[in-house]
Formats: structure tokens, sequence, C-alpha cells
């Protein structure tokens, strides 16, 4: 991590290492394997990774697979591969929830013993009646408070046994049932679900809750700062309960940081799912969603991902981040680093009469011309006298001061000769389909002899080279800014951006680009930043164009 990261959490973190409190800073990420990670996980991510990097600890990754309903291989396996990505390594270690239940059930029954758990018999719904939704006024207790330890464990232990249904009765946390915090009224911390664990077979039928197994986890491992995100806030008195009622503290403790709000896109893991189960989008994996493997496969980097959470910033206050200062962090990561090359997106003939028919030569073009890149590389780009041009570069009637080509007038090829345009080739409905040039063959690379100035230059490629490919250009998938906000009755498909994808099928591409490979990003010059599609070959995703105003609102 270039930059020290410096906010309210490390704080906290400066003033337990300064006053003794803790000697080793050990933090984790514990991701619930049902679904794929995406931007707002990078930031979960990226402060407890790169807190534990800066100050020497340890950073683990525990999957929360304490629900056996949800959780599922392929997301167990998408986590693992998008944190490699990363370069989040996990030096502490890779853990399961599941591997701790054996010692949550111990916990559960010390609890039971201590007169601090009973077992209920009430459903859900007559919990969620019971415990009513005015925090101002005591919940009404259920009959089955009362039940002695000795009657709770035998009960719970049959439980675990399989005797009743899913369900039928549920483990809850004797607490205060008149706590302005609803969280803290007799909470339940183990149900009863009949269902085969993904890792643990049919070993249970009983599982912890989260708010439950959580604490517990984190203190077997060591965290000292277990950071998540703001919702959690008021799980904190219930998070410190356990770990004070289990004496396994006084370490760990639990802080809350607002979560990553992004303009024009949904975080929700339920919408994200509709949107691939639904055929919306092309999978998890589709370049415009907000996933890491989204991203990936659109072309953006780990670093530009870590900047961008970066630069929006560590707090605990609600705010939203315009999706375009990603867009600003990836590009100017690869105005640096990212190779120029020529493609021609919609193309048309540019036939030069005067060059002879069988010559190819070679022009060694620049790979990055951009001075603060230091590079002065160059490739040598085949040419010949039947080329590819962009159509946007040629105007039978022009407008006012049109510098590229146009019936009679020049324009420099870039990195080689002038072509002078003599005659327009048109179909039966008026398209241009062949312009054919003469070309001032002792201009290549150099200013003609007789003095005149030509202001226009354009990009093209060898008819006789090309690579032919199809474009893809990505826009944002919602139309609505704030999709946390929709207005009243709304569904986040009413916002749908029905041009969130443009594809150009006809693509030419330099032949330098033939064996370029996913993950490999590009300058197309004049057109924006581009990497091959890692499900599709021959299909190149644009990453981002390659200006944009919000640079002048930084």
């Amino acid at each position: 991590m270039a930059e020290r990261m410096n906010n309210f959490l490390t704080e906290i973190i400066d003033a337990d290492l300064a006053e003794g409190r803790v000697k080793e800073i050990h933090t984790r990420f514990p991701p619930e394997p049902n679904g794929y990670l995406h931007i707002g996980s990078a930031k979960a991510i990226w402060i407890n990774w790169g807190i534990a990097n800066q100050y020497g600890g340890k950073f683990n990754l525990r999957f929360d697979d304490t629900n056996p309903v949800r959780e599922d291989e392929e997301y167990v396996n998408s986590i693992r591969e998008d944190l490699e990505w990363l370069g989040a390594v996990p030096n502490g270690g890779i853990f399961y929830g599941s591997d701790y239940f054996d010692k949550c059930y111990e916990y559960a029954e010390k609890l039971i013993l201590d007169g601090k758990a009973y077992v209920d018999d009430l459903t859900r719904e007559e919990m969620q009646e019971y415990r009513g939704q005015d925090a101002g006024k005591p919940s009404r207790p259920s009959p089955y408070r009362d039940r002695t330890p000795e009657e709770n464990l035998d009960l719970f232990r049959r439980m675990r046994a399989g005797e009743f249904a899913d369900g039928e009765k549920t483990l809850r946390a004797k607490i205060d049932l008149a706590s302005p915090n609803m969280n803290l009224r007799d909470p339940a911390i183990y149900r009863i679900k009949h269902v085969s664990h993904h890792r643990q077979g049919d070993k249970w039928c009983i599982y912890p809750l989260y708010d439950f197994a959580h604490p517990i986890q984190d203190a077997l491992e060591g965290i000292t700062h277990s950071m998540c995100s703001i919702e959690f806030e008021n799980h904190r008195p219930l998070y410190e309960w356990v770990i004070n009622n289990l004496d396994l503290g006084p370490y760990p403790i639990q802080r809350e940081f607002a979560r990553l709000n992004v303009t024009h896109t949904v975080m929700s893991k339920r919408y994200l799912r509709e949107l691939v189960e639904q055929g919306i989008v092309d999978g998890w994996d589709d370049p415009r969603m907000p996933t890491l493997c989204g991203l990936r496969r659109r072309g953006y980097s780990p670093s530009s991902i870590f900047t961008f959470v970066q630069k929006a910033g560590v707090a605990k206050n609600y705010s939203l981040v315009d999706n375009r200062l990603l867009d600003w962090c990836v590009r100017t990561e690869m105005e640096l680093s990212a190779p120029r090359r020529m493609a021609v997106t919609d193309p048309i003939k540019l036939t030069i009469t005067n060059y002879p028919a069988d010559k190819v030569e070679y022009f060694d073009i620049p790979n990055n011309p951009n001075r603060e890149a230091n590079d002065t590389s160059t490739r040598p780009v085949a040419f010949c006298g039947e080329l590819w041009i962009e159509r946007a570069d040629f105007a039978q009637v022009p407008p006012p001061k049109f510098q590229r080509l146009k019936p009679g007038g020049e324009v420099r090829l870039m990195g080689a000769y002038i072509v002078r345009c003599d005659e327009v080739v048109c179909d039966e409905a008026g398209n241009v389909t062949e312009l054919r040039c003469t070309a001032d063959l002792e201009t290549g690379n150099g200013n003609p002899v007789d003095g005149r100035k030509v202001k226009g230059t354009i990009h093209w490629v060898s008819r006789r080279h090309a690579v032919d490919a199809r474009v893809r250009l990505y826009d944002n998938l919602f139309t609505l800014e704030n999709m946390g906000d929709l207005p009243e009755g709304a569904g986040y498909q009413d916002y749908l951006n029905q041009d969130s994808v443009t594809e150009l099928p006809n693509a030419k591409l330099e032949a330098s680009l033939a064996d370029a490979k996913p993950g490999e990003r590009f300058q197309f010059v004049r057109m924006g930043y581009f990497t091959p599609d890692s499900r599709n070959e021959g299909v190149w995703n644009r990453i981002v164009t390659l200006k944009d105003s919000f640079s002048k609102t930084l």
C-alpha cells in the first residue's frame, strides 16, 4: 500500500497500541459465500487487509458459512480468486465459520448452565409479536423464558439430536427485554435447520446465528479489531455481551465504518442475483456489474480499485460516491502504463492509388508517447496501399474547423504518409464505402518538402494485416444516480439503462493485438482503453473513454 492509511479506525488502533492494550494487530474479512464480492466488499477488504499490512499484523479470510441454506462452493472459490487477484493475502490463514460449530455449541451450553440462555417454543412470528416494535416499551416475556437450566439443556441437546422440526424450537439469549436496543431483547442464537452443510454434511441440524457465532469466531482466531460496515453498529452491544458473558475478552472489539455506495449501480446481493438469474446481464462477471469479477473482466486493475476506495474515504457518515471517480482512477493509471495501439471500430476502406500494390513496409510507432511514462520504445506496424480508417474521420460535407479527411483535403496517417482524398465511392444508398487517395510518398514520418502545413492526423490499420474483432462499449447499468433512493412504487428494473452496452461488430485491429490476453490493457489511440474479453474470443471490452469532465471536479 503506497500511501499510509489515516482515519478514525487507525486512530483507535494507534491508541490501543500506545496504551499497551494490544501488541499485534489482527483483522479479518468474513464474507458469506452466498454471492460474488462487489466493489463495496473491496472497501472492507482494503480496510482490514490494509490495516493489518500497515501495522505489520495478520489478516484472516473467514468464510461465514453458518447458514447452510445459502452457501455454495462456487462462491467460496470466487471469493478466494478475488482476494488473490486484489493481492490481499490472508497471512493469518483461511478459515470457515463452520470450523467453530463445536465450540459454538459448547459455549451455548455454558450460557444455558449460567442461566443466560433458554429454549423457546414460540414461532418466529410469535417472537416478533412478543418483542413488539416500540423501543420505548418493554417486550412481553416468552412463557418459556423461565425454564430451568436443566430443562433448557435437555431440550437443547434434543434439538441437536434432531428430535424437533425446523422452527419448532429456538435457543435465545436471556438479556434485557426492556433494552432500547431491540437486538438485546432475547435474540435467537440457535435455530433448527434440517439441511446438509456444504462442508459439515449432515453432522448438524442446528446452526448458530451470525450475531452469536461471529464474536466467538473472532475471539478464537485472536482477532483484535473486528471492523465491519455501519449496519452492524446496533449489533455491537450484543457482540460485546457474547464476549463478556463467555469470558472471551477484553479483545476483540468491534468498530464500524460507512458502506461504500456508488452511483448508477446496486450492491444488494439479492438484486445482483436477480439480474443474473433473469438474464438481464451476462452472468455475475458481466462487465456492467459492480462485482469484482465483473470489474476484472471489464479491465479494471486491483490498484485502481484500491485507489478508488482510498479516495472515497473512510468515515461513519453515509455518502454516495460518483462512479466516475473509479473511471478516473483507472484512466490515470493507464495513461502511463497502457501501450498504444491502432484500432478502427467503424471502418471504411482507404485505397492509396499511387502506392505499389504488392508493397509492404513497416513504420516504427511509439508504444506510449506520454512523456511522463518515460517509454521511448516503438513497435513496427505494417503499412500497405489498402487501409482501414474510422468512418468518423471522413466527412463529405465537413463542418467548420473539421481537420480530418474530406474531399480534396489532406491528413497525416499516424506515423506514416500524408494522403489526399481524390475520390469518394458510395453504394446505391449513398453510404461511403471507399476513399481513393494519393499519398505524398516523400512524407513518411517527415514534413512535406514544399513546406505546406497539414493539421489533421488520423489512425489507420492495414487491411492486409488487420485482426477482425467485436468491440463492446459500456455505459452505466442504471439511469438513476442514487439507486438506494428509488421513488415510491418503483423498482430497480424501472431504471435499467437500455443502452448500457453497444457492440461494434466490424472492428479492425493492428496485427500486434492478435495475441493479446484478457487482463492486458491497451489504449486504442483516439478511442479509449480496452482489454480482450475473458469469455468470448475476438471480443474487446472498453474499460473507459480517453477523457471526461470529472477530473475538473477533483
